[in-house]
């Protein structure tokens, strides 16, 4: 827009303010241009590397050994900064961790982020090291979620990296106001159904999904144990120290994550058929000592723990190393959150609950009566929706 018309909007916008003594937002086109020059906020810009597969290779190697695989991402030190310093969120930021108690019955009480145990116990560490003493603990939440966009751009798969950070209350993370946001698509290799089920292949993959995380966020490493300087959302600087925390991800990535044999628990030892038996947590060190201790099979069969084999002479081993073992205070069995969305509404109720309704309906109706009764429940809902949206709800109609 002109700034002549500009200016010509903002005195229209202050001859309607008249009657009620306000004032508009900007007083003139250059009011406008000088508060939009002056927000510390902005887009970071994209990056990318490329991974390789390099180890050895045969004479007529598959295509993915020969393959460049690019990774997009934003600097994630820079999206912490601009989470931080926004000041949409002074007010609703916390800077330390803190434990919550009813006053009437004394019991604690568990509201955003910073109030949990996880928080208060990394405060911990970072107090009892003198050079991170009285610094601003900063944790790193991660997401991703291998998706296929089909709607104008064909049958494209991406797979979406998300950041966000403690710091910042529930209600405005969930609320999409910038505190969430997209810091990377990570690579996705394909090759041919002869080579899928290749074990070098399978195990590439792997290595490749760690591999590229660790390039992601290599620039908060430093973070990590030395204190930054961070100016945050009410104009005050303090001192940060950065820790990788929850990774939001389905049951599949969480596999992938931990690197474990599917089937198993990310988070402890329990068998699939006895999940009630008492049994160890997984954490980083005590997977480490198996892995240098036991064979494959052992770790396979008895812990769920990947091992693959990866030479033709039956002699050479490899185990993928999750990404945290190199960054401080990161254990990746205790990281690993459950997605809400894909295990909890989907999983637990879309995939199990209505799929068993529906096979029980067609079992005891029949597949022809079944279909009436679904078609009912469908417009119940449909209606129910349409009358918690509608002002009037006697005069909604259902929709067919």
């Amino acid at each position: 827009m002109p700034a002549a018309q500009i200016d010509s909007l903002l005195t229209i916008w202050a001859a309607s303010l008249l009657q009620h003594g306000g004032e508009p937002l900007f007083a003139s086109h250059q009011d406008l241009y000088k508060t939009i020059d002056s927000t510390p906020l902005g887009d970071v810009k994209w990056e990318s590397f490329s991974v390789k597969y390099t180890g050895e290779q045969p004479a007529a190697g598959p295509p993915w050994m020969n393959d460049n695989y690019e990774v997009w991402f934003r600097d994630p030190c820079q999206l912490v900064h601009s989470i931080l310093g926004n000041p949409e969120f002074a007010n609703e930021t916390d800077f330390r961790a803190y434990r919550e108690f009813e006053t009437a019955t004394d019991k604690r009480q568990f509201h955003d982020f910073m109030s949990a145990d996880w928080a208060w116990e990394q405060s911990d560490l970072i107090a009892e090291d003198v050079g991170t003493h009285g610094s601003t603990f900063v944790p790193i939440i991660l997401g991703s979620d291998k998706t296929m966009v089909s709607v104008a751009t064909g049958q494209n798969d991406f797979y979406p990296l998300y950041l966000s950070v403690g710091n910042v209350r529930n209600n405005v993370r969930r609320a999409h106001r910038n505190a969430l946001v997209l810091v990377g698509f990570l690579a996705m290799p394909k090759t041919t159904q002869e080579h899928a089920s290749n074990v070098e292949f399978r195990l590439f993959k792997r290595q490749l999904f760690h591999t590229s995380l660790l390039g992601i966020l290599e620039s908060l490493k430093p973070g990590m144990t030395t204190p930054e300087v961070v100016r945050f959302g009410d104009g005050h600087y303090r001192r940060v120290i950065y820790g990788l925390g929850p990774y939001i991800a389905d049951y599949k990535e969480q596999v992938l994550l931990s690197c474990i044999v599917r089937n198993w628990c990310p988070k402890c030892l329990s068998r699939r058929d006895n999940l009630d038996a008492d049994s160890l947590a997984r954490c980083q060190e005590h997977t480490e000592e198996l892995i240098k201790d036991f064979e494959f099979e052992d770790l396979w069969d008895q812990y769920g723990i990947v091992k693959q084999l990866v030479s033709d002479t039956g002699s050479e081993w490899c185990s993928t190393q999750p990404f945290t073992n190199d960054f401080p205070r990161a254990d990746i069995y205790k990281l690993l959150s459950p997605d809400l969305l894909h295990q909890i509404i989907k999983g637990a109720f879309k995939d199990h609950l209505v799929d068993w309704v529906e096979r029980y309906l067609n079992k005891v109706h029949g597949t022809s009566r079944a279909k009436i009764i679904f078609d009912d429940i469908d417009r119940r809902y449909v209606f129910r929706q349409s009358s918690q949206l509608c002002k009037w709800p006697d005069q909604c109609q259902p929709l067919l």
